[in-house]
């Protein structure tokens, strides 16, 4: 499989622009034939140990799951006539309803790179949380409008991730009432569509280093929803201003995008939400949009993933980052910039998410 760094050591060999659209993570739309998403896929997962290798493909073994759960399982589903992947970690055996976090991974990277870089796993299972990692389709997602040739079904992989929703409620005891998207860079975006088009199946969601997309491929929240962009400062990758006109990209076409701060907003308007409120913390900025008719900050109502009229659309700028996930121990390929540790995305996502952050 292709990995970051894989793309980013092809993108030295190009010029500047043409390098920095062979970096980019973020992706265009998605391929495949039309179904709907309320089907229920044939699924089956492969229980096993830790020792899936880092940055390998998680696509495996197709057996059985055993009764007893174990805290990893490379799973796969049918979705639209294509067999889909996923890596999936659980938390300790209860009968409860679980909340579910799905995190999609960045372009040229695969769910095993954003386990390792993002340690979502361990954070989140110690929480409770299961956590499922999607593969995307040639190790990207559609997060735009536009059909592509390499993508001419712009909303297939939206349908596949309603399906892995529905599919992990039904054999993983998720509880739909607090289901939760993540992303980074193309990954993130994904997420940030699942919210815009999807706001009745989340309960939050938390995009680092994406932006929703603009122009003929735009994404346009349609509802409220408890959202942060994570994003760097100094990203020389995807601009925190956006990139209305981005360069061409021999492999796959680079869509457009607003700015982290427009695509805050755009949740943040959609939600109904008054004015922001920005404040400096230590290693980076925090803007704060209150949703329309929202519970006080200290109130219990905002501890709840329910609450959504308690909720916040927030947007963290973080200094001296780059197209990174900040907190991780994992370097960043070439040309990405610096990882901040002033902010552990991490803990910061799963406080958001769960009420505690918010």
């Amino acid at each position: 499989m292709r990995s970051s760094r894989d793309l980013a050591s092809r993108a030295r060999r190009w010029p500047a622009a043409l390098a920095l659209a062979l970096l980019l993570p973020l992706a265009g739309c998605a391929t495949g034939a039309d179904s709907g998403p309320g089907e229920d896929p044939s699924a089956t997962g492969a229980s096993g140990g830790t020792g899936i290798p880092t940055g390998s493909g998680t696509g495996g073994g197709t057996a059985t799951a055993t009764a007893v759960p174990a805290p990893e399982v490379r799973g796969q589903l049918r979705a639209d006539d294509r067999t889909r992947r996923y890596l999936l970690h659980r938390p300790a055996a209860t009968d409860d309803p679980k909340p579910l976090l799905i995190a999609f991974h960045g372009r040229g990277a695969d769910a095993a790179e954003l386990r390792e870089k993002s340690r979502l796993e361990r954070a989140a299972t110690a929480r409770g949380m299961l956590v499922a990692f999607p593969e995307g389709l040639d190790h990207g997602w559609g997060a735009g409008t536009r059909a592509t040739k390499q993508r001419p079904d712009p909303g297939l992989d939206v349908r596949f991730t309603e399906a892995l929703i529905k599919h992990l409620v039904r054999t993983e005891h998720a509880d739909p009432e607090r289901v939760y998207a993540t992303g980074f860079s193309n990954g993130g975006s994904m997420a940030l569509r699942m919210a815009a088009e999807r706001p009745d199946l989340l309960a939050g969601a938390v995009s680092v280093s994406g932006q929703l997309s603009a122009g003929d491929a735009a994404v346009k929240p349609t509802g409220p929803l408890p959202v942060m962009v994570v994003y760097g400062a100094d990203d020389p990758v995807r601009p925190l201003a956006g990139w209305p006109s981005p360069p061409p990209d021999p492999e796959e076409p680079i869509l457009p995008s607003l700015s982290a701060r427009d695509t805050a907003a755009a949740f943040a308007a959609a939600g109904g939400a008054g004015k922001p409120v920005a404040r400096e913390e230590k290693g980076y900025d925090r803007t704060v949009w209150r949703l329309k008719d929202a519970a006080p900050a200290d109130s219990t109502a905002a501890a709840t993933g329910a609450a959504a009229g308690a909720a916040t659309v927030q947007l963290l700028v973080v200094h001296d980052a780059g197209h990174t996930w900040p907190g991780s121990t994992v370097p960043p390929p070439d040309g990405f910039g610096p990882v901040s540790k002033a902010l552990d995305a991490t803990g910061t996502l799963l406080d958001f998410l769960t009420g505690s952050g918010r």
